[in-house]
Order: C-alpha cells, then sequence, then structure tokens
C-alpha cells in the first residue's frame, strides 16, 4: 500500500479515536452531572419533607398545649388567667400559621382526586376517617373564641370582647384530639412518601452510577484501550526506528556490516587498545577486480549479490574480535586485533581472499569476482587511523598492479610512492589555479581524400620542475582525488578558444573533439559552462564533439546523464562513443538518434594487418555503424601496413602517429594551413586588340 493512504487512513483512525474519546468524555459528563443533579434534589428534598415533619410535630405539640392552656386559664385566679390568656392566644396564633405554612407547602388541593388515595397526604387532610383540615380550622375557631371570651371577662378585648353564650366558649377536647391523631396520620404519610421518594431517587442513582461504570468500562475497552495500545504502538515503532536509525548509521544498508563512519569513529579506539596491550593491529583494504564488469555484463542487482556475498564471506571467516567494513562500492577494510606477526596476518588474509574468489553462481550465471587485498600494520607502517588506511590502499593497489587476486604489504617503496602522490597532487591543484595545463591536439584525417576529419584536444602539463608530465601519471591522482572535473574545463575552454580562432581564420578542422569523463558530466551546471564557454569564444556547436567512454552510458541509471546528453546534442554538439568495444555497453546505446560517431579502439587497429581476429572486429564494427548511418573513426593507426588494412575494411577516417603527433596549438594551426586546400588564383591576361 502507498505512503499516501497509509496517511489517509491512519488520519481518519486518529480523527475517529478523538471523536469516540470526546464523546465518551462528554457521556460521562453527563452523567457525572444527572447525578450530581438526583443527589442536589433528594438533597432539597430530605430539608423539605424535615420541614414538614418539623410543623406537623410542632402542630402536635400545639394542639396538645392549646388544650392544656384553655383548661389551665378556666380553673385559674383572676390574677393568673391574664398570663395564661396571653399564652393560650399565642399558641392558638402559632397553631394557625403553622397550619398555613404547612398547606402552602404540601401544596394540597381539597378537589384533587388524590384525597381518595389512602396513601395521600390529601386524604389525611380532607378525606375520612382524619378530616385534618376540618379539625385544625376547628380547633383554631375554637380556640380564638375562647380566647375572646376570656379577654371579654378580665376587660383585656379592644372592641368589647367574645358576645356569645358561655355554653359556646368551652373548648372541644375531641377536636384537640382527632387534630392529634390527624397529624399523627400526616407526620407517617409524609415519611413514608419522603422514604419511597429517597429510595426511588437512591435507585435511579444507583442506576446512574452503574451506567456510569459501565460506559467507564466501555470507553476503556474501546477507546482508551485502542489508544493506549495505539499509543504503545506506535512507541514501539518509534523505538524501533531510533535503533533502526542508530543501526543504519553505523551499518551499511547493503551488506549489513560496519560502515565508514563507524571505523572512522572507532579506529583510534582501536588504536589505543592495540598500543595499551602493545600488540600489532592489521588494515586488510579489499577491493574486487571486476566488479565493474559484474554490473555492466549482468546488471546491478547481480553486482549487489556480490556485494553481500562477499560480506558474508569476509564475516565468515574473520574473528570475532576483528572488525569488517564496507567503505563504499566494492571496497572492504578488514581490522584485525592482536594480529601477530607479518606471517600470521598473511595467512588470515590469504584465506580471507581465498573465500571471497570462490564462484558466486546468480541466476544460473557463475561469477568469478577475484578480489585483491592491501595490508598496513600498526605500529610498523604508521601510528595513526588515518595513515594505516592510505597505506593499506596503496598497498591494494600495489596487489593490483600484479594482476589482481593477489595480496601485497605495505612497504618503504609504497611510501615513497605515497610521498610522490601527494606532492604531485599538491602540484596538480597549484596546476589547476593557475591553469598551467596545455592543450594539444591530433587531427583525424579521411585516407581516401586526405581532408581533415576533425581533431581531438588532448592535455598536457609541463611542470616548471620534472618536465612535461604524461597523462597517464597525473590523470588517475586526479581522478582519485576529484580534481579531473576542474581540469577538464580548463581544458574545454581553452581547446574551443583556439578552435574558436581556427573559424574566424577560415581554417578547415572539421569538429573539435574534447574528452568528457562521467564526473564531470555528474557536475549540474556542465551544460551551462559548455553552452557559456562556447558563446563566450565565438564556437558554433556544431564545431564541437564530446567524446564519452561506454561506462558513461551505462552509468546513467543513477546519474541522468542521459537526460543532459540529449540536452547538449539537441543545441547542434556533436557526441561520439570513444574506445568502442572495450566496454560493455548493449547494442541499444549504439543509436543513431544519440551517437553521431564511433572511434574503434586502438588495441583493436594495432597490428590489424597482422591479427586476422583484429581485422574481423573492425570490419563487424565499420559495417554496423555504415549499415546505422553513423561515421566511424579509428585510432592509433601507426604503419603504413595498418593504414592500408583499414582502407580495404572501408574504415575511412584515422588518427595516429602515422597522421600526426599531438601538437602545441602554434604547431597545430601551421599544420591545418599547410593541410587546407589550395584555391586556385583567376589569371587575367591581357592580348593586344587586332
Amino acid at each position: 500500500m502507498s505512503q499516501q493512504p497509509m496517511q489517509t487512513i491512519s488520519g481518519k483512525l486518529i480523527l475517529l479515536i478523538k471523536a469516540g474519546y470526546w464523546l465518551a468524555l462528554l457521556i460521562i459528563a453527563a452523567m457525572v452531572m444527572a447525578s450530581f443533579i438526583l443527589l442536589q434534589q433528594m438533597m432539597a428534598g430530605h430539608r423539605h419533607d424535615d420541614t414538614l415533619l418539623d410543623i406537623v410535630g410542632m402542630q402536635k405539640v400545639l394542639s396538645q398545649r392549646i388544650v392544656f392552656l384553655a383548661n389551665a386559664a378556666g380553673a385559674a385566679t383572676r390574677n393568673q388567667q391574664p398570663a395564661l390568656v396571653t399564652a393560650f392566644k399565642q399558641a392558638t396564633a402559632d397553631f394557625e400559621r403553622n397550619y398555613d405554612l404547612l398547606l402552602e407547602r404540601v401544596v394540597a388541593d381539597p378537589a384533587s382526586p388524590a384525597r381518595l388515595d389512602p396513601k395521600s397526604v390529601e386524604n389525611v387532610l380532607f378525606a375520612k376517617p382524619f378530616h385534618l383540615d376540618y379539625f385544625s380550622v376547628g380547633l383554631i375557631a375554637n380556640g380564638e373564641r375562647l380566647v375572646s371570651a376570656f379577654e371579654s371577662q378580665l376587660g383585656m378585648a379592644d372592641h368589647g370582647g367574645y358576645k356569645g353564650g358561655g355554653e359556646r366558649v368551652n373548648l372541644d377536647a375531641s377536636v384537640a384530639n382527632a387534630a392529634l391523631s390527624g397529624y399523627a396520620a400526616l407526620g407517617q404519610r409524609i415519611s413514608a412518601q419522603a422514604d419511597a421518594r429517597s429510595e426511588s431517587l437512591l435507585d435511579l442513582h444507583r442506576t446512574l452510577f452503574y451506567s456510569t461504570l459501565g460506559v467507564i468500562v466501555l470507553v476503556a475497552l474501546f477507546i482508551f484501550r485502542p489508544m493506549s495500545n495505539a499509543i504503545l504502538r506506535k512507541t514501539r515503532e518509534l523505538i524501533d526506528t531510533r535503533n533502526s536509525m542508530a543501526f543504519i548509521a553505523v551499518h551499511d544498508g547493503l551488506t549489513g556490516l560496519h560502515n565508514r563512519t563507524f571505523l572512522t569513529d572507532h579506529f583510534d579506539t582501536l588504536i589505543k587498545g592495540a598500543q595499551r596491550r602493545r600488540e600489532r593491529l592489521a588494515a586488510v583494504h579489499l577491493d574486487l577486480d571486476r566488479f565493474k564488469q559484474i554490473n555492466d555484463t549482468l546488471g546491478h542487482a547481480a553486482g549487489d549479490y556480490v556485494l553481500v556475498v562477499t560480506a558474508q564471506r569476509m564475516h565468515d571467516s574473520c574473528r570475532a574480535s576483528d572488525l569488517c567494513v564496507r567503505l563504499g562500492s566494492d571496497e572492504f577494510v578488514m581490522i584485525l586485533n592482536s594480529a601477530g606477526g607479518t606471517e600470521d596476518i598473511n595467512t588470515v588474509a590469504r584465506r580471507v581472499l581465498s573465500q571471497i574468489n570462490e564462484p558466486i553462481v546468480y541466476r544460473g550465471a557463475t561469477i568469478l569476482p577475484g578480489a585483491s587485498a592491501g595490508v598496513a600494520v600498526y605500529p610498523v607502517d604508521a601510528d595513526n587511523a588515518q595513515d594505516l588506511l592510505v597505506h593499506a590502499d596503496l598497498a591494494l593497489h600495489a596487489a593490483k598492479k600484479q594482476g589482481g587476486g593477489s595480496l601485497s604489504f605495505f612497504s618503504e617503496a609504497l611510501r615513497h610512492e605515497l610521498d610522490y602522490r601527494k606532492r604531485l597532487e599538491h602540484d596538480i591543484r597549484i596546476a589547476i589555479a593557475e591553469k598551467t595545463f596545455q592543450v594539444y591536439f591530433q587531427p583525424q584525417v579521411s585516407l581516401s581524400n586526405g581532408t581533415i576529419g576533425g581533431i581531438e584536444a588532448l592535455v598536457r602539463w609541463r611542470h616548471a620542475e620534472r618536465g612535461m608530465i604524461a597523462p597517464g601519471e597525473f590523470i588517475p591522482i586526479a581522478e582519485k582525488c576529484g580534481l579531473m572535473p576542474a581540469i577538464g574545463r580548463i581544458v574545454i575552454a581553452k581547446a574551443i578558444g583556439e578552435a574558436a580562432e581556427w573559424n574566424r581564420a577560415g581554417i578547415a578542422f572539421g569538429r573539435l573533439a574534447v574528452n568528457v569523463s562521467g564526473s564531470e558530466l555528474r557536475e549540474a551546471d556542465f551544460d551551462a559552462f559548455l553552452f557559456g564557454a562556447l558563446e563566450k569564444a565565438g564556437l558554433p556547436p556544431q564545431k564541437l564533439s564530446l567524446e564519452i567512454v561506454e561506462s558513461v552510458i551505462l552509468d546513467d541509471e543513477k546519474t541522468g546523464i542521459a537526460a543532459k546528453l540529449r540536452h547538449i546534442r539537441a543545441a547542434g554538439v556533436h557526441l561520439e562513443l570513444d574506445d568502442f568495444g572495450t566496454g560493455y555497453a548493449s547494442l541499444s546505446h549504439v543509436n543513431p538518434n544519440e551517437i553521431d560517431r564511433l572511434k574503434i579502439d586502438r588495441r583493436f587497429v594495432q597490428n590489424i594487418n597482422e591479427n586476422g581476429d583484429n581485422t574481423k572486429i573492425v570490419r563487424a564494427i565499420t559495417e554496423l555503424a555504415r549499415g546505422l548511418g553513423i561515421s566511424i573513426v579509428a585510432e592509433g593507426a601507426e604503419t603504413e601496413a595498418e593504414l592500408d588494412s583499414l582502407m580495404a575494411i572501408g574504415c575511412d577516417q584515422v588518427q595516429g602517429y602515422s597522421i600526426a603527433f599531438p601538437m602545441p596549438q602554434d604547431q597545430v594551426r601551421e599544420w591545418l594551413v599547410a593541410r587546407a586546400p589550395k584555391r586556385a588564383r583567376l589569371t587575367v591576361l591581357q592580348g593586344r586588340l587586332a
């Protein structure tokens, strides 16, 4: 599944979890709020019922007090009566006020059907057998009449007092007793209703409580548990990612061996340990001899498989205390701790080489990778990590010079070579800064008519002290140090400038051919530099050819060089495939829509007159190019016999010492002018008029 849908699904899941989380919180909050409200209602109901019960209890007490004070006032002397009458009057007033408050609190309606319910408050107030409302009102009226009669007798009344007969003044004790019984029953009804209401509220509250617990359990199971699992999973993924990143930071992603970074960080520690133990430590630098051929012929997948197998064989053949490192590409390093003597190191290194050099079978094809190794020993060859690796690399190059598949130890001769390379690298940097590299030119001529088809620009370096240094000596060093692109730009700019002067002077030179390496083409601004140099010098793009080797085309899968070459060719610059026949390019790369000319390598041209196989190869290449409509030139022709053979085959364009040696700009200009076709001069003859 692609990354975008995965991100969409993850986003939806997170949104769903968030929505469920907030919904659960809202439900829990609502249930907690409902429980709180119910609790408040329960407490308010309790306070209301307590108030009613207090009033009922007070009414019961007041009903008995009224009877007692009425009897006491009737039996008391005249002097005692005023106080008792006042108390009696106050008790009656309190009874009336409490009854009004009771009616207000219970909100009883005499016409309500609830009066027929034996369990209701209205039944006690307005129905038999209690008729509490009737007896309460009667007790109040009776008490007020008795108070009025006492006040009239004592002269305490404001308006003359009670006017009725004395037989109507006496308090009816049965009314008071009936009221007392009614209030007792009312208290029971209020208590029963309070208990029932409390029980109902408690049941509801209990239900809410258990529902809340259930919701919490559901939230825990279906929201918080998935969330915690997701968080735990993400945490584990983060930990795994961190561990993977930490592993990748110090390990090679393809082979699983430690990488250059790990070696750089830990090599000094290993050397200090060897120094502390007073032991030898050996750095074995290994390199596959034919790795590029494997990539070119079988593809990069086969090359990766060979690297993995090589790394596994290295790991299996070394001790647990040793360190195996992949520096990059097909380069490996083994660090042998407690290496022992030279013979011990030689035995271990050769055992590793023999295992690596075993055949590898990949998809039915048997691969013989071959490996060479260079060894440098601490503290004999160097006392620090950097120099030890450099010396092991020099020993590796010495082993490769022996033909590959061999082992070489660092020596004093290699130390002198290293010193020379360092000095030469320093001088190359100075020459680049001062642009002292020179351009020599070698013509390409037609065998049939002698016309000049082109001229190749070659780099030369005349050192101020060591004189002329051969390209084969300084170019490999420049390539290894990454200085070749800078040298190439100097050569291209100078060559284009000189060719532009020839073009303006009308000197025929065909096309200027310059060699371009893959490192130059991989630079992002190479095409801009090339077009800028042509424009600055005033040379038409059609007058320039770029010579590239087959490996540049093969490396395009990862570098994108082909697109850049198509851009350059679309501008009018020609492309030539140099050293054709020595690489591993497919015939699909020999495309007239991409290549303008093939250049046959000198190894097929030399002694072509004596070597029948070379003759067949050159003839096949020539016929292939002719059939595709691609021009062809042979380089390295040095004898008349070789030229005759090329002419017989049909290869017309040649370049070599038999035609001309590489020449500096002044000499090649003279050579071009001398070989230019002479123009016929018109001679005007003056005759005598007849």
